[in-house]
């Protein structure tokens, strides 16, 4: 079990120079990544981007009206070292900052940025403001960088109010390159284009271009009253298994084995079929058994699982592995994390992932 604890950051106050007065307040979050690196002269090497300078970097940023802050994590994280540790502190953050600022902003590595952004969309329980990942492919100091129009649109679309003027988004998204992704959705689908990221089972919830266009009937809705609360207690005694032609029985064996562990995601084929041997089976039942709660995953980009619908997943059913829906492995990994250090009870782990909680699995796809 990990919990956030004290972490050290610098803040940086940014004056945008709008004549206008400010009606937004956004709190932006550095955790390191991509789009905070800049050229060194002298070493001819990345290094971390001053963003007491961010003016001198994004000038269209002086045509806004924000009043925005930022927050350097020190020190700073490569998204690939990311861990639940690192969650817990920017739900912390949130939470901390939670009444000072309409918005926020983090920015984060593109490698992880899936994961980060699934599990803060638990952990940030009755969230009504806007929480906007976004990074960059090309550092914010090359020519051809996306890290500016990536900032713009995110902070744009974190202050977009609706017509009581209340915030308009009140969820974690993922915004980049001119399209906001609900962020237990997205997945990284790209390494060397500015198109990083794909939601394949839920549509954009809005398009930059002339204009940013919001699909309001898809924004999430949070009708509780209840005071937004972070639970940063994330249990990370899960695993992902994928499977492939050629797997043998002591590989599954030697996993299902490990000491301690609690929950699985099983990545299967098409609509969530597997093998029909018995030593599968029989492997994934005497897991079941224990007491670990396997939850199964397509292995397609798109589509659901929908067990039995093929005799290759009758026998998953009937063993009591739960159906994922279209839920993404980012999505579904992090949530059992978020389950197993919210709750004891593995009933209710089992029943709460058969649930939408925050909009990552569809309604039709409930099994």
């Amino acid at each position: 079990m990990v919990n956030g604890g004290n972490k050290y950051y610098k803040t940086v106050n940014i004056n945008t120079t709008s004549p206008n007065e400010s009606e937004t307040s956004i709190l932006i979050i550095y955790t390191g990544g991509t789009i905070g690196m800049d050229a060194d002269i002298k070493s001819k090497s990345l290094v971390p981007f001053d963003f007491e300078k961010i003016i001198d970097k994004v000038p269209e940023l002086k045509r806004f009206d924000f009043q925005l802050t930022v927050i350097s994590l020190e020190p700073l994280i490569d998204s690939s070292n990311i861990k639940a540790s690192h969650w817990a502190t920017l739900a912390s953050l949130v939470e901390e900052f939670y009444d000072e600022f309409d918005s926020f902003v983090i920015l984060h590595g593109t490698d992880t940025m899936a994961y980060s952004a699934s599990a803060l969309s638990y952990m940030l329980d009755n969230l009504q403001k806007p929480v906007i990942f976004t990074g960059a492919q090309l550092p914010i100091g090359m020519p051809r960088t996306d890290a500016r129009e990536n900032l713009i649109a995110s902070l744009e679309m974190a202050a977009a109010r609706d017509e009581n003027g209340e915030m308009l988004i009140k969820e974690v998204c993922i915004c980049f390159n001119n399209v906001l992704l609900r962020g237990n959705r997205s997945k990284k689908v790209q390494s060397v284009n500015f198109t990083a990221f794909k939601s394949y089972n839920y549509p954009a919830l809005a398009e930059a271009g002339i204009h940013i266009e919001y699909n309001e009937v898809l924004l999430w809705k949070n009708q509780s009253q209840e005071l937004m609360q972070a639970f940063t207690e994330m249990d990370e005694n899960v695993v992902i298994i994928k499977l492939f032609p050629g797997m043998t029985h002591h590989y599954l064996e030697a996993i299902l084995s490990i000491p301690g562990l609690k929950g699985v995601v099983l990545e299967t084929y098409g609509s969530g079929n597997t093998p029909t041997d018995d030593w599968l089976i029989d492997s994934l039942k005497r897991a079941i058994d224990r007491g670990i709660v396997i939850v199964n995953i397509s292995q397609c980009t798109g589509g659901y699982v929908l067990q039995g619908r093929y005799e290759t997943s009758v026998h998953l059913e009937e063993i009591g592995v739960i159906g994922g829906g279209d839920m993404t492995t980012e999505a579904a990994i992090t949530k059992l994390m978020y389950l197993f250090g919210r709750y004891k009870d593995r009933n209710k782990v089992k029943i709460l992932m058969k649930k939408s909680l925050r909009g990552e699995i569809s309604h039709d796809h409930i099994q």
